[in-house]
């Protein structure tokens, strides 16, 4: 057996164990928005004790839940929202958050990318052609539009011939507008009532506006050189 395949054999095994210690140890009962509201009092004295600690604790779990892929990252981010200052929050969520979400690519692109490229080679040499010819315009638009789940771009991504350096800088640049917005509604934690209430239809309106802008503005400009 080639060192390749023991090596994905093993990460796959990692990937499991980690996703049934969380579901053994009933992790996600702490990843609801009441578990969230009841114990704020206590995470903020937690935090103003061991700051250092609670940022590095924190963005520890953010990453390993984003780059597993697994449920909670609404919620994490509405605790940083509520735990860190608006600023500080947006600041370690966007990084937690990027190098969480480039840890999913890169284990996406390492696992099932010959196994997809063997099967749907002509589907994903489309979805390849499109990344060349839009490059970063293309994956800023999806992630400056929250209608997609983002472990599903993560997921998606691995499978093309996107550089990790741009897949990091422009994941990090478009996720930013929505990290803003998930930090302020963890700042009002108290007037949430459900996940819902966070993005109104006006606001996703907004988020598509400006997810097509830049495509927009690069075919314009295509054509004025023309």
């Amino acid at each position: 057996m080639k060192q390749a395949t023991i090596n994905k054999i093993i990460i796959v095994f990692a990937i499991l164990l980690l996703i049934l210690l969380f579901k053994v140890l009933h992790l996600d009962q702490y990843l609801t928005l009441s578990y969230l509201k009841e114990s704020k009092e206590q995470l903020a004295l937690l935090y103003a004790e061991r700051t250092g600690l609670v940022i590095g604790g924190y963005m520890l779990i953010y990453i390993l839940a984003t780059a597993l892929s697994l449920p909670g990252a609404v919620i994490l981010t509405l605790a940083g929202g509520a735990l860190f200052s608006l600023v500080t929050g947006t600041i370690v969520i966007s990084f937690a958050s990027t190098i969480g979400a480039t840890l999913a690519c890169m284990v996406s692109r390492f696992l099932l990318r010959d196994w997809v490229q063997a099967r749907f080679g002509e589907k994903l040499q489309r979805i390849n052609e499109g990344i060349e010819q839009e490059g970063g315009f293309y994956l800023f638009t999806l992630r400056l539009i929250p209608v997609f789940p983002f472990f599903v771009i993560n997921l998606a991504m691995g499978l093309t011939r996107i550089k990790l350096s741009t897949y990091y800088w422009v994941s990090q640049l478009g996720m930013l507008p929505g990290t803003l917005v998930y930090v302020n509604a963890g700042k009002e934690l108290g007037k949430l009532e459900t996940l819902s209430g966070i993005l109104s239809p006006s606001l996703i309106f907004s988020f598509v506006l400006l997810g097509l802008f830049p495509i927009t503005v690069k075919k314009i400009m295509g054509k004025i050189k023309k």
